[in-house]
């Protein structure tokens, strides 16, 4: 063979290799490529619903909102879901390790609402389960009562000129379902009540039945119970 014959043979191969290179580099960059395509992950964000605890009327599960003592709770459940205005507050009476009671009233010598305070959770917040007044005593439904509308409340009362505010609340706000009223006793003398009460259906499992005095001078409210409840579907 010629020196031309080889020169030209040894191009032939080196072109050959070249390409190859090129030919290689391209189909590994695309089988990469393809590769990482396939292995990519789409994230998917969940939304976790806080349900309200059986026991508990406040704070709202639904929001952010905890407390680390037992006298915020019933601090803000008296201004903020009660609507009493300057309260004057009693120190808290422990019942036990994870509950006990607030004594309230609106006046020194104003009648005297009980707010039921327990830790029910884990981490260790405290919610409220519930208020008493001795002129408020609702026999009918009990605690945790599951109830449907109508609802028949029973109880015994007194108040100025007999009338005791009622209300059905569900979980998650301070609106009501339904106001009305109810007549018991008054003068300081309890006397019993029983009204049939229709609401309508509630979107929350659970709630609360509200029933409240108010004051004859300004409309504020005296004194409260409220017993919690849940909603039958």
């Amino acid at each position: 063979m010629t020196r031309r014959g080889v020169t030209a043979t040894v191009w032939v191969v080196l072109v050959a290799l070249v390409l190859g290179l090129l030919v290689g580099r391209q189909w590994g960059q695309h089988s990469s490529t393809t590769t990482s395509g396939a292995t990519t992950s789409t994230n998917v964000t969940t939304t976790t619903v806080v349900l309200q605890p059986t026991s508990a009327i406040w704070p709202f599960a639904s929001t952010p909102t905890r407390f680390a003592t037992p006298m915020l709770a019933a601090q803000t459940f008296a201004l903020d879901y009660l609507g009493f205005t300057n309260p004057i507050f009693e120190p808290f009476q422990r019942g036990d390790t994870r509950s006990g009671e607030v004594p309230v009233r609106t006046s020194l010598n104003g009648a005297v609402t009980t707010i039921l305070v327990r830790q029910v959770t884990s981490d260790e917040s405290w919610w409220v389960i519930g208020a008493v007044s001795p002129n408020i005593s609702i026999t009918t439904p009990t605690a945790l009562e599951t109830i449907t509308s109508p609802v028949l409340l029973k109880g015994t009362s007194t108040a100025y000129e007999a009338v005791v505010n009622l209300e059905v609340r569900q979980d998650g706000t301070l609106t009501p379902l339904i106001r009305s009223t109810v007549m018991g006793g008054s003068m300081g003398v309890m006397g019993s009540f029983t009204k049939t009460v229709k609401y309508p259906t509630p979107s929350a499992s659970s709630g609360a039945i509200v029933m409240y005095t108010l004051s004859p001078k300004d409309g504020s409210v005296l004194e409260a119970s409220v017993l919690r409840v849940a909603f039958q579907k």
